[in-house]
């Protein structure tokens, strides 16, 4: 997608305080940090939400969820984490590329 703002990051068009990146994903710091920690994970394939996905993509989802408490760990969560998805407008959804918010670093 062209003008999502995600797919931007993954192309290097718009920067971000990436935490991690492999071929499939890349994990940044939140630009309106809700918690002292708060990140995001997001393919790199555009998904628009997680309403859109289907059976091929259940390795990536496991895939996406086995890297939050990684980067959680990496970021010194280790007394605990929140991993949210938010799906949809009145899901509050605000940018329509798939995301995993993982937050923490005090009790969100």
């Amino acid at each position: 997608m062209d003008d999502c703002i995600f797919c931007k990051i993954v192309r290097g068009q718009i920067p971000a305080q990436k935490l991690y990146e492999d071929e499939e994903f890349v994990a940044f710091n939140d630009i309106r940090p809700a918690a002292p920690v708060h990140f995001l994970i997001i393919p790199k394939d555009h998904i628009p939400s997680l309403a859109e996905v289907s059976q091929e993509h259940v390795g990536l989802l496991g895939r996406m969820l086995q890297l939050a408490p990684m980067l959680a760990a990496q970021q010194g969560l280790a007394s605990g984490f929140k991993v949210h998805i938010n799906t949809g407008k009145d899901g509050g959804q605000e940018v329509f590329h798939l995301h995993l918010h993982v937050l923490g670093g005090k009790r969100v």
